[in-house]
C-alpha cells in the first residue's frame, strides 16, 4: 500500500524551499512559481498546501522563528540545573543572533520581513510580533525573579525591551559588519552586564 503523503513534511519543504529563495531575492522573488521550481513540485501543489500568498508568506516566517525557538530550546537543554536568571537571559538572546551559516540565513530572512511589514502590502508589523513579544516576557520573567517581587514592573518590561533591541540591532549588524560578528557574544555579556548585573 503506498504510503500518504507526510502534509507537515511537504509544507516544510515548501517553507525551505522559499527561505532559500527570499535569501537570494528578497521577498519580492518568492512567487509560487519560483518556490514551486526550487522545490520541485508543480505550482498548484505550491498553492494547494498555501492558498494565498500572504498565507504562504506568513507560514515562511513562522518556519524562521520555530527554528529559532529550536535553538533556544538547545540552548535550554545545554545549561546545567543550576542555571540561573543570567544564564538564561543570555541563552535567550544568542538564539537570536546569526551565529552560525542557518541562524545567518534566519537574520536575513528576518530583516526582509521587517523591511516588508514597512513597505509591503503582504506582511503588517502586527504578523511578526509574536517572537518578540515572547522574548520580552520570558527576559522580564527572569529579571523578575533576579530582581525580587517588589521590582517594578515597567522597568521590567523597558530593561527587556531595550534587551531585545540591542540583540535584535546587533544581529542585523552582524550581516554586514565582520568585527560585530567577532565580538558577537563579548557584546552580548557586556549588555547582560547593564541590564542584569553580575
Amino acid at each position: 500500500m503506498p504510503r500518504l503523503a507526510d502534509h507537515e513534511e511537504r509544507r516544510r519543504s515548501i517553507t525551505s524551499a522559499a527561505r532559500r529563495v527570499i535569501v537570494r531575492g528578497g521577498l519580492e522573488a518568492a512567487t509560487f512559481q519560483s518556490v514551486a521550481a526550487e522545490v520541485g513540485v508543480s505550482v498548484r501543489s505550491v498553492q494547494y498546501y498555501f492558498g494565498t500568498k500572504r498565507e504562504f508568506l506568513l507560514a515562511t516566517h513562522r518556519a524562521v522563528v520555530e527554528d529559532s525557538g529550536a535553538r533556544m530550546a538547545q540552548g535550554f537543554s545545554a545549561l546545567g540545573p543550576d542555571a540561573g536568571p543570567r544564564d538564561i537571559v543570555r541563552t535567550i538572546l544568542l538564539s537570536v543572533l546569526p551565529l552560525d551559516e542557518p541562524s545567518r540565513c534566519d537574520a536575513v530572512i528576518l530583516g526582509i520581513f521587517h523591511a516588508a511589514t514597512l513597505t509591503g502590502p503582504d506582511v503588517a508589523s502586527a504578523d511578526t510580533a509574536g517572537a518578540p513579544n515572547y522574548i520580552v516576557d520570558a527576559v522580564a520573567g527572569q529579571l523578575r525573579q533576579l530582581r525580587g517581587p517588589d521590582a517594578d514592573e515597567n522597568t521590567l518590561i523597558a530593561d527587556a525591551e531595550v534587551a531585545l533591541l540591542a540583540v535584535g540591532g546587533l544581529a542585523q549588524g552582524m550581516l554586514t559588519n565582520d568585527d560585530y560578528a567577532s565580538r558577537a557574544t563579548q557584546l552580548v555579556d557586556h549588555l547582560l552586564d547593564r541590564v542584569v548585573g553580575g
